[in-house]
């Protein structure tokens, strides 16, 4: 099993002008839940630790996590409104957020919600606005401290500053987190938000003396970058004709879980011992997953028949 914990929300599109005003589409979301929905795609047993709202909107995305056979007995109901995200494209279709979330029910789970959670699961991914975000950071930070010495810990940063504007939190929430990971992955946008000018090479270098065992640096349309304590690999990006790029770090990031589940790599003693040729198998399925999901409208996240194996 493989919990993945954080938000869940409705995304928001225009879906075309009226008389008086806008037509809206709302699509079931948010990074999280977008990570647990693509690792059952993938075949993975997946459950998703997060609060969710107690109206027709929550009980959507409950309905979604049950129908793509994601596990959603640690999924908490609680008595307060879902998260909107409004999404715009530009036009290389590169999203851009909008979220409507004070006191929404992603922000508002409690620590007592985690005894439901269960323990020593094969991994837990954590990232997103939910790590910076309180009462839901003190909770996910409380999950990391419980499982931390005993199964992989995966961490995506996955800044949105229209949440959390202060960098400050962000690069707090890594460092706090950098000891207490095993895989981290984020992507060269993030990177140069946090970090200005910064050689992702050094980062890598420092992460991985922090006790990170995997660090993979997403660059878009240029591919990936992973390194280990042995090795630096480069994944070179799949040509595909882009839609939009909505949950194709989400979708990366899935399918690295996958991938590395599927090698009996998912384990700390796994990530440490992992070698390039495995690492190069990985990056490349989680490369190829991403591109499958530029190529459709929206965060339509690929199943495990669509890709070779």
């Amino acid at each position: 099993m493989i919990v993945v914990s954080g938000e869940a929300l409705m995304d928001v599109f225009a879906a075309g002008e009226t008389p008086t005003g806008v037509m809206l589409d709302a699509r079931i979301g948010g990074s999280p839940f977008n990570v647990a929905v693509g690792l059952a795609r993938l075949g993975q047993p997946a459950a998703f630790f997060g609060g969710v709202a107690a109206d027709f909107l929550g009980r959507r995305l409950l309905q979604a996590l049950r129908a793509e056979g994601v596990n959603t007995d640690c999924t908490a109901t609680l008595a307060a409104p879902a998260t909107l995200s409004l999404v715009s494209l530009d036009a290389a279709g590169v999203p851009a957020y909008a979220f409507y979330g004070n006191g929404a029910a992603d922000r508002q789970l409690p620590p007592s919600a985690l005894a439901a959670v269960p323990p020593a699961a094969a991994a837990y991914q954590f990232g997103s606005y939910a790590m910076v975000v309180e009462p839901v950071a003190t909770t996910l930070r409380a999950l990391v401290e419980r499982e931390c010495g005993r199964s992989v810990v995966a961490y995506d940063p996955n800044i949105r500053l229209n949440v959390e504007p202060d960098l400050a939190r962000w690069r707090d929430a890594l460092a706090w987190m950098l000891p207490r990971t095993t895989l981290l992955k984020i992507s060269d946008e993030d990177l140069g938000l946090l970090y200005p000018g910064a050689d992702a090479a050094r980062l890598a270098a420092d992460w991985l003396a922090a006790g990170v065992a995997l660090v993979v640096v997403t660059r878009g349309g240029a591919g990936a970058w992973a390194w280990t304590a042995r090795d630096h690999i480069a994944a070179e990006p799949v040509a595909v004709t882009v839609v939009d790029t909505v949950g194709a770090g989400d979708t990366f990031q899935a399918a690295l879980l996958a991938a590395l589940a599927e090698r009996q790599l998912l384990t700390r003693a796994g990530l440490a011992a992992i070698d390039a040729a495995a690492l190069r198998e990985v990056l490349a399925f989680a490369t190829r997953a991403a591109a499958i999901t530029c190529s459709r409208r929206g965060a339509d996240l690929p199943r495990r028949a669509e890709l070779p194996r």
